[in-house]
């Protein structure tokens, strides 16, 4: 696609503003580094050509800053872009290679998110992109001993089918919209309780722990891109060694094997 096509200096820039030593990454989990990355990573992209003025390649990659149509610190999209797409940037972390971190205990799944606060009611289907950067810290080509952010690869996807199967997933597990897709719940274990039971679900309200004794509590995780089954993003995950999901149902059943 044309789109994806103009983003491809962006792969091996190395976003030197931030420079970690070696021996400091140490101190570091990846969800820290996520963290920090996220916020330089969606200033520095669109500027990059002001970052490397001598560099010429990156006034091609035509992103600039949207307003935002949702007015607030999350507003969609972040980007627009001067072929008249309009792209919403996710990161995904690709652990470093020959240096120590700290380990998690458990392997985490990627933070980003497709949030209830993208719907429908604002995506433009032709228009929409979700822009997923694959990034790994790497040594500082300009100064040794020290890691920056390089992105490694750029995987564009339809915001509107996304969503689309971000919304059959949660319908499909028995949850549903509260509101004018304003609160995606899923079904509590009092909720599945009463279903085995063959009882009626009180639909009107919802909870956000299982202690209010509802039917629905709001999902947390709602959005989270391994649990948006659109098998192209998901195989874009599995490539670069982040969790996935092996199977789907939306257009129709799929897997990933």
């Amino acid at each position: 696609m044309a789109f994806k096509n103009c983003l491809s200096p962006l792969i091996g820039a190395q976003i030197n503003i931030l420079n970690i030593p070696k021996d400091l990454l140490k101190s570091f989990e990846p969800s820290q580094i996520g963290t920090i990355v996220g916020t330089l990573m969606d200033v520095a992209i669109p500027e990059l050509d002001k970052l490397y003025p001598d560099d010429g390649l990156f006034a091609k990659v035509g992103l600039s800053k949207h307003d935002g149509i949702l007015g607030d610190r999350e507003g969609y999209p972040d980007y627009q872009h001067n072929l008249g797409f309009r792209a919403e940037l996710k990161l995904l972390y690709v652990d470093p290679e020959g240096v120590e971190m700290k380990v998690p205990a458990t392997r985490r799944e990627p933070s980003a998110r497709l949030t209830q606060k993208v719907t429908v009611k604002n995506v433009i289907p032709e228009k929409d992109i979700l822009l997923v950067v694959a990034y790994q810290l790497r040594e500082n080509a300009q100064h040794d001993g020290f890691y920056c952010p390089t992105i490694i690869d750029v995987g564009a996807f339809p915001v509107s089918e996304c969503i689309a199967a971000r919304d059959y997933r949660l319908l499909n597990s028995g949850g549903r919209w509260f509101g004018n897709y304003e609160t995606p719940a899923i079904l509590s274990r009092i909720g599945k309780a009463k279903i085995e039971a063959g009882e009626e679900l009180d639909t009107t309200t919802y909870g956000r722990k299982e202690s209010e004794g509802k039917c629905f509590n709001e999902d947390t995780n709602f959005g989270k891109l391994k649990r948006i089954p659109y098998k192209p993003l998901q195989e874009y995950l599995k490539l670069h060694g982040a969790t996935y999901s092996a199977r789907g149902g939306y257009p129709s059943p799929w897997k990933i094997s």
